[in-house]
């Protein structure tokens, strides 16, 4: 039972990292930059 949620956890581990390297190289630098100062803008904002 263990090895069943230990192969399931890494199918999902998996998964997030091939989306994160998909959405990494399909995206130009201007939009990844964009949503990486989404947090910064919003603090600046509520401040």
């Amino acid at each position: 039972m263990t090895f069943f949620l230990f192969a399931g956890d890494m199918l999902v581990m998996a998964f997030m990292v091939v989306l994160v390297v998909w959405v990494f190289m399909r995206s130009s630098d201007e939009t990844i930059d964009e949503a990486a100062r989404i947090p910064l803008e919003d603090e600046q904002a509520d401040g």
